[in-house]
């Protein structure tokens, strides 16, 4: 009998001739993940990953899951027993020292049995299984459990593949594609609550991301900055790593404020972030930019500023809160645990700047010839760029 953690994966199941890509990249992530709690035996097995702790490995169950919970591809994580040997006799022996365990942590219990066969060249059928190993805790623990196929306290999970496997618990995962298998996007990365959200729901469909970040100095602070690097950190908790680069944006938002429309001020700054994103997007590989804009959230995000915002950018533009209600971008970012961050109160140069009365229905062409007064933009973005600061995290 051995200790082992079932890793479950949803939709790359049925990825088809490109499957072994997604699995090999999972397997990897999940032993790159495991390896700071210890020596585990990491393998494919039928549809799933087995992590087989290392005997002389006294792992932290709740640590290890919690780690393989954040990985993105894994739908869910249980943590049981196994044994290599398929008979019923081995099978019973499992599910005795299961329930007589949980018996004892919890008094009377009501159970059911659930079996999923997947080794076909098990003789049992599923159903019959699961009768049989129900009877046989009702004769060896009577006292203590009673079936209840309805609404059961315990769900006993009988796995028959190429060992037996059985557990009562499963922890939910992150779910998405494996990190990495689809390519590469660079996150606007501001200090606020969507854009961290962005990029998590975006790198959950496997995108490696990266982030760049506008600093104004004096207007916005050292703290301000480090907020933004400790959100990155929040998200690298699910991707492993991440770059950001932070361009210094004094320069830029102080001319336009002086020789520009105070009320385009937002959509112009707006149109060159974009132009500076997507330069470093291109110098590093990337093929997307990736938004936290909603439509109508602010006078930036209307349909008429987000089409004008568009027409800047030469690669496509992800948004993917774009429907989405301010409740429902909270909760996720209670979530993944960058709320708590982002409400801390250090402006970003998205909000120092903002007009009383900023254009929400702007025209392209009024914006275009208002941008000609930026006679020297093109020195100011490659000034921007030259002093860009990296930090990896």
């Amino acid at each position: 009998m051995k200790n082992v953690f079932l890793i479950k994966y949803g939709e790359l199941a049925i990825k088809g001739k490109n499957r072994y890509m997604f699995e090999n990249r999972l397997l990897d992530t999940v032993r790159k993940n495991l390896k700071s709690l210890g020596e585990f035996a990491v393998k494919k097995e039928q549809g799933r990953l087995i992590a087989l702790p290392c005997e002389d490995n006294n792992v932290d169950i709740d640590l290890v899951i919690e780690k393989l919970q954040r990985i993105f591809g894994i739908i869910g994580v249980s943590y049981g027993t196994r044994k290599d040997e398929l008979s019923m006799e081995a099978i019973e022996e499992l599910a005795f020292y299961h329930m007589k365990n949980i018996c004892s942590e919890q008094g009377f219990v009501t159970f059911k049995v659930k079996t999923t066969r997947a080794d076909k060249r098990f003789p049992i059928k599923s159903m019959e299984v699961s009768a049989k190993i129900g009877e046989f805790i009702l004769n060896k623990l009577g006292d203590k459990v009673k079936v209840d196929v309805r609404n059961p306290q315990v769900i006993l999970t009988i796995e028959i593949r190429n060992g037996v496997y059985v557990y009562s618990t499963t922890s939910v995962g992150a779910g998405g594609m494996p990190y990495g298998t689809n390519g590469k996007a660079t996150l606007l990365l501001s200090g606020g609550i969507d854009s961290p959200v962005a990029g998590w729901m975006i790198a959950k469909r496997g995108v490696e991301i990266d982030a760049v970040y506008f600093h104004s100095p004096p207007f916005t602070s050292e703290r301000a900055k480090e907020k933004v690097i400790d959100l990155a950190k929040k998200l690298a908790v699910y991707t492993g790593s991440m770059r950001v680069h932070i361009v210094n944006f004094t320069e830029i938002q102080t001319t336009i404020q002086d020789r520009c429309p105070i009320n385009q001020l937002t959509i112009i700054m707006r149109r060159i972030m974009m132009e500076i994103a997507q330069r470093i997007a291109a110098k590093n590989g990337s093929q997307a930019l990736i938004t936290g804009e909603s439509i109508g959230q602010v006078a930036s995000q209307t349909l008429h500023s987000l089409v004008v915002t568009n027409e800047a950018a030469d690669r496509p533009v992800f948004r993917p809160l774009i429907g989405f209600d301010k409740i429902d971008i909270i909760k996720i970012a209670e979530q993944i645990d960058t709320f708590n961050t982002s409400i801390l109160p250090y402006e970003d140069c998205c909000t120092i700047f903002v007009p009383k009365h900023p254009e929400t229905k702007p025209k392209l062409e009024y914006i275009k010839k208002s941008e000609l007064a930026l006679t020297d933009l093109e020195e100011m973005i490659a000034r921007s760029l030259e002093s860009c600061e990296i930090v990896d995290v």
